[in-house]
């Protein structure tokens, strides 16, 4: 052996028991298991030589400890900086350009293109421990058992790049389309011809050339809508479809010489993929061959109206100067493909006291009692993202380049975590953007599972709720509670206070052909407005009056039984049209800084209120629901308890009647949540299975949700496993055993708060587009856009989708 060797050294490289990986060993050689520690960080990544664990340098010791594992490979990238980050095209240089509404796709956004004018080295050596003597792996005369277990490393798939696999069906790409179902249809042979060029819409009077779109049954070319900048067409293609019903059309000027195009399906509303599209274009004389893409498609334009103007520039404060900020707190996560909504949820937690004193200040006690695959532990992996985001570690300027080498860690990239709490939640899992609320009331029921016999620091967003029912017969009252994470909020457009200037503005758009969108004018609110829908009374029709045996109407009036210590406020922008078409409110809520809702705080019974008795005897009797109304409505998208609730109050008289039950309610924040009969004692109604109870508690899950999931699927062991993985503690059934009003596992407060982070959303529905997070430390807002941390200039916090209120301590109320 060299002879840089001692001889304890050969003796122990020469007795270890090095393994090779085999194909369904996973290899950690992306990041340490306990850290954000890589490759490319200064202190390399140590990878066990015996488990194929990767480990940074302050955790590989403790590893060494606890196994008596002692030699590993150390992997070490660093980057050496090459002249331009520019791409090839010919002979021509050219910078690269955004053509497809995706991240981490070609064409797409890339969060690392900065990183792009930077090419890598990686270097190998052989480290043994407790000593860390290090030995270059180009050392000659190593045991060929610790050379093949080395490549094996070096050559093995990485545990990371497995994960991204199984995600990669669920990829979201804005260009990623559905097959057509009518990708069959029957051409009409009308002998017509469609020329190379000269299109023009054949509508009467219309003068359009541009934004046309060929209909496949019949060759008829009309022009599209109009889109939200007031361009586009005036939306013959549609009239002509409504008239005809030919279902397919496609974009003329859009088509490739691949064969692929813009093609839009009008009973499927949407974009679509159409696999016979060639034959199809070739019946009207079409050769493919011989035509060039001369328009934008329609995911180009829908990224250049949103580059231009609207929110996605607001929101991201584009037109400011925004100076990068580092450290403890300001560490930013790159996107793993549209995680966003998981990032600024994250970024804000993580912003909270109860959330890294458990989690950051006490990460070293739970990494070291973790006795279990650090990737499978859920509070391992939470504690690392929190050591990542709050350490600053991870956060630091640009390091000069020293002899052309540069080690920059900026960002943590939390990939182990997002698969662990993904795991068998069929949109967490995936690499679709989610909507950010229900992420957040996902991630917070995890917390609450793991927390059964720990500290849960989702408790400081936890309030209770408090339903006052009057019954219009008796007069008689009567009280019920249930716990929230949340306080949705609706927002009514009949609200408006600037409606003059909005209707001058679509005045002024029309005038100008709706080409001027310079100054965009949103519908503005007040959030008094939106705070009132939550505490206006309520008539709750067939509501079960105990005393009298009997259903009957009654009034129904929501307050705060508890005020936490942070609210998270929940502006609620995704709705339907009329026609169920989903839409995204583009409106402005002048959201202020200081609220005092302390008036909005129930009281519980009354001295002189005649309440309603408890009778464990008197029952509502069982509610039949309509089959066939049962049957039309949920066919129609909306959820069973939605339509358990519409036929319910509007007493199975018609379709016609639950469907406008549904619309008007649409909005309720409970209008999914399982649905009671109002004033029905939940206790007992219900006898659960006691055995299938049992085994579920047993998996440390709490009583009360436990009966939940039982009575939501009757009892099934199966699906109630399921349900109880798939719908945290704030879903829980309410129920007159829930809690009292005073109960001590809420904490409670003056109801006066001061903004403390808002997350805003950009884009037209839940399922596309960008979140960034807004919160304020030390004084000054800073905006967390995935990776990239700045101080605020203009934080927009009137385009919020959620916001958190931080409770004021009793010394700072006025």
């Amino acid at each position: 052996m060299d002879s840089n060797f001692s001889l304890a050294a050969k003796q122990t490289l020469e007795n270890y028991d090095a393994k090779v990986p085999k194909e369904h060993d996973r290899v950690y050689k992306d990041e340490c298991l306990y850290s954000f520690d890589s490759p490319d960080f200064e202190g390399g990544l140590f990878i066990c030589l015996k488990t194929f664990a990767g480990f940074g340098y302050d955790h590989v010791e403790r590893y060494h400890r606890k196994t008596g594992c002692s030699v590993f490979l150390h992997m070490l990238r660093h980057k050496i900086e090459v002249e331009t980050k520019m791409t090839q095209v010919g002979d021509a240089p050219t910078e690269r350009k955004v053509t497809r509404l995706a991240i981490g796709v070609d064409g797409g956004f890339d969060p690392d293109a900065e990183n792009k004018k930077y090419k890598t080295v990686e270097e190998y050596s052989i480290v043994i421990l407790p000593s860390f003597k290090s030995f270059p792996f180009e050392t000659s005369e190593l045991p060929q058992k610790v050379i093949d277990s080395i490549k094996g490393i070096i050559e093995a798939k990485s545990a990371n790049y497995l994960d991204e696999l199984q995600s990669m069906a669920s990829t979201w790409d804005g260009e990623v389309r559905q097959e057509t179902r009518y990708a069959d249809i029957e051409q009409l042979n009308n002998g017509k011809t469609i020329a190379p060029s000269g299109w023009k819409c054949e509508f009467e009077d219309c003068d359009k050339v541009d934004n046309l779109w060929l209909n496949l049954t019949d060759g008829s070319i009309y022009c599209g809508r109009k889109f939200f900048d007031g361009s586009g067409g005036n939306g013959h293609a549609t009239l002509y479809y409504e008239k005809t019903k030919y279902p397919l059309a496609v974009k003329l000027g859009t088509i490739t010489k691949e064969g692929k195009g813009d093609v839009y399906s009008y009973p499927e509303d949407d974009m679509v993929e159409n696999p016979n599209l060639i034959k199809h274009l070739s019946h009207f004389g079409i050769n493919i061959s011989a035509l060039e893409k001369t328009e934008k498609s329609m995911v180009e334009l829908e990224l250049a109206l949103n580059q231009k103007v609207g929110e996605w520039a607001t929101l991201q404060e584009s037109g400011s100067e925004l100076k990068p900020i580092f450290g403890p707190g300001y560490t930013g996560i790159h996107n793993l493909g549209n995680s966003c909504y998981m990032n600024s949820i994250m970024q804000v937690l993580f912003s909270i006291s109860d959330f890294t004193d458990k989690y950051y200040l006490g990460s070293k006690d739970i990494f070291e009692i973790c006795q279990t695959n650090p990737t499978e532990n859920f509070d391992v992996q939470v504690a690392k993202v929190a050591h990542g985001l709050c350490s600053g570690k991870y956060s630091t300027p640009p390091a000069e380049v020293v002899e052309g080498k540069k080690y920059w860690h900026h960002g943590i990239r939390p990939t182990t975590f997002k698969s662990l709490i993904g795991k068998g939640h069929p949109e967490f899992a995936s690499k679709k953007q989610q909507d950010a609320q229900e992420f957040f009331l996902y991630f917070l029921s995890l917390i609450e599972r793991y927390s059964q016999n720990s500290q849960n620091p989702a408790e400081c967003f936890k309030f209770n709720i408090e339903d006052r029912y009057q019954c219009s017969t008796t007069g008689q009252i009567k009280y019920t509670y249930r716990p929230e994470y949340c306080l949705p909020l609706s927002i009514s457009l009949d609200n408006i206070i600037n409606k003059a200037e909005v209707e001058a503005f679509k005045q002024k758009q029309a005038e100008n052909d709706n080409k001027d969108v310079s100054e965009v004018v949103r519908p503005r609110l007040k959030f008094a407005s939106c705070l009132n829908s939550f505490g206006q009374p309520e008539v709750i029709e067939q509501f079960f009056n105990a005393a009298l045996n009997q259903r009957t109407t009654a009034e129904k009036i929501t307050r705060f039984a508890s005020f936490p210590d942070y609210l998270m406020i929940h502006l609620k922008k995704f709705t339907l049209r009329q026609d169920w078409t989903p839409i995204k409110l583009d409106v402005s809520v002048e959201m202020p800084e200081d609220i005092d809702i302390e008036y909005l705080r129930g009281n519980g019974p009354q001295e002189g209120e005649n309440l309603i008795p408890d009778s464990s005897s008197a029952s509502p009797g069982v509610f039949v629901y309509d089959e066939n109304i049962m049957s039309e409505l949920t066919n129609m998208g909306f959820p069973p308890e939605a339509c358990k609730r519409a036929i319910f109050f509007t007493k199975n008289k018609s379709l016609n009647d639950a469907t406008n039950w549904l619309m008007e309610h649409i909005s309720d924040s409970d209008f999914s949540d399982p649905f009671v009969v109002p004033g029905a004692d939940t206790n007992s109604d219900f006898l659960p299975n006691e055995e299938a109870a049992a085994m579920i508690m047993s998996m440390g899950f709490e009583r009360n949700h436990v009966i939940a999931a039982l009575k939501a699927t009757e009892n099934n062991l199966d699906r109630a496993l399921d349900w109880i993985m798939s719908h945290g503690p704030e879903e829980i059934l309410p129920t007159e055993k829930t809690v009292k009003s005073n109960n001590p596992q809420f904490r409670d407060g003056k109801g006066i708060y001061k903004l403390f982070a808002f997350i805003s959303h950009m884009g037209s529905s839940s399922t596309v587009g960008h979140y960034v997070c807004h919160i304020k430390k030390e004084g000054r807002w800073v905006i967390f856009n995935d990776e990239k941390v700045a101080v605020s200039q203009n934080p927009p916090t009137d385009l919020g989708y959620l916001y958190v209120y931080k409770r004021m301590a009793n010394d700072q109320v006025m």
